[in-house]
């Protein structure tokens, strides 16, 4: 592993972002959908899209978790904390995102729901063992990333016969996520964007491997280029995209092949199909329902499965008329198309989810762009 700084270095941007504009044809323009919020706050903070030719657009995708949570499963989280009293346990990204009845988990938490952020699915399995006198509820959310640490947490609460520990689970997956943006007609209410290519996710990827894009590449004609969160990373992966579609090749290829293998973490992989399976379908933020794009427990730890103990149900709700967050996921629209962006809608005072978390599109062109739209 290389220093960090190596992959900040500015005069090596310099001769990549020359070597882009060398090989941007004029004659065509190109439409890249960072898919990872990751990416996007690094596009934002290192100014990677003042370095590309005017043909070269970045489009944000809908790679953030706490983004793309709906509605119905914040107002779930806080059913569970105001009417059934446990102890529910987050990651401090989540305590912010708008719910119904102009609530939130942090205003929940206000209300005297017992609410705590964690770091770590292990916090809430420990505060579960600390006090056997309360119902400890982690609220599991993320893609692939965040998903094995998540079955570590219910096999380690079997193993210690823990009663009083569940989760609410709402982890999601990104192939599925990228077929809906691809071929889903259902949800095409703002319209459709053109997409030349994809960079793909970075920590998601050192769990799932790279072969899961394959199919992408092959059936949709899509360039995938799987890329760090650096900005050295992010700009090699445009131009390998670019190079790619001048050359009319539609593969995956690993920029971050420090950490990314063909076939990722196996143990993980492993992990995650013994403790979890696929869901039918799944809500998401932005993209409606997606057949078999989440994760439920399986009936071997349905004892640890919160909507099963509580018997909780979900009930879908609209998003915030005025809120654009649904286009800007699936990139037909940018943040500063929003009319709510930077008034009310700010990250002290959220309207939408993209505002909310430091990877949503809206943060990060808040906090590092918006002064270059004046």
């Amino acid at each position: 592993m290389k220093y960090i700084d190596e992959f900040r270095d500015g005069e090596v941007a310099k001769g990549i972002a020359a070597a882009i504009r060398q090989e941007a044809r004029p004659d065509r323009r190109y439409h890249f959908m960072e898919f990872c919020g990751g990416h996007t706050h690094a596009i934002s903070r290192y100014g990677v899209s003042d370095l590309l030719p005017e043909n070269v657009r970045m489009i944000h995708g809908p790679g953030c978790p706490v983004c793309v949570l709906p509605i119905g499963r914040v107002d779930q989280a806080i059913r569970l904390a105001l009417e059934q009293g446990v102890t529910l346990c987050t990651y401090g990204d989540c305590l912010r995102v708008p719910a119904s009845e102009h609530l939130s988990l942090l205003k929940a938490k206000a209300k005297g729901g017992d609410i705590r952020m964690v770091y770590s699915s292990a916090d809430a399995v420990a505060l579960a063992q600390k006090h056997p006198e309360k119902q400890v509820v982690f609220f599991a959310i993320g893609f692939e990333t965040t998903t094995p640490p998540t079955a570590v947490a219910i096999k380690q609460a079997k193993a210690l016969g823990l009663a009083n520990f569940s989760v609410l689970c709402c982890h999601v997956l990104t192939p599925s996520a990228i077929a809906s943006i691809l071929e889903s007609p259902e949800v095409r209410q703002w319209g459709t964007v053109p997409l030349d290519g994809f960079v793909g996710p970075a920590h998601v990827s050192t769990i799932i491997g790279s072969r899961p894009y394959e199919f992408f590449a092959e059936e949709y004609r899509k360039p995938v280029v799987i890329a760090g969160f650096e900005p050295l990373d992010v700009m090699q992966a445009i131009r390998m995209l670019i190079r790619q579609v001048n050359e009319g090749r539609a593969e995956v290829e690993n920029e971050f092949a420090r950490a990314v293998s063909r076939e990722g973490n196996l143990k993980a992989q492993q992990l995650v199909a013994e403790v979890f399976e696929l869901r039918k379908a799944f809500e998401w933020r932005g993209l409606n329902v997606i057949p078999y794009s989440a994760l439920k427990l399986r009936r071997e730890f349905a004892e640890f499965d919160a909507e099963e103990r509580f018997a909780l149900d979900y009930r879908p709700v609209p998003d915030h008329k005025a809120c654009e967050c649904g286009a800007i996921l699936r990139g037909v629209k940018k943040p500063q198309d929003c009319k709510l962006f930077g008034t009310v809608c700010t990250p002290e005072n959220p309207i939408g989810s993209c505002m909310v978390s430091s990877e949503g599109a809206c943060a990060a062109h808040y906090t590092y762009g918006r002064y270059k739209d004046v």
